[in-house]
């Protein structure tokens, strides 16, 4: 039997359609880190992840590939998580 988490079919499904961007890059780094690791995170990095969903393709880019970084922590903290998912 798999013990792995998995999200609800419609969650996974709503979330994947959020992770759709403008540049195959981001869609690759972030359904990555929704397949390996979203189900692990808590409620507080849950709602930080939906707020970064909401920032601009370019803003995106620059934070994963560490051109700049948020003033604000949570953000820092899952731009890091993120991009150690995806090894960038």
């Amino acid at each position: 039997m798999n013990n792995v988490m998995k999200m609800p079919d419609r969650v996974n499904s709503a979330l994947r359609w959020r992770c759709r961007r403008g540049m195959l890059e981001l869609d690759i780094i972030l359904n990555q880190f929704v397949d390996n690791q979203y189900v692990l995170l808590d409620t507080q990095q849950k709602n930080t992840f939906d707020q970064v969903l909401d920032y601009p393709d370019q803003l995106l880019f620059d934070l994963f590939l560490g051109y700049m970084q948020s003033s604000d922590n949570k953000v820092s903290e899952l731009v890091q998580t993120i991009r150690q998912s995806a090894s960038v």
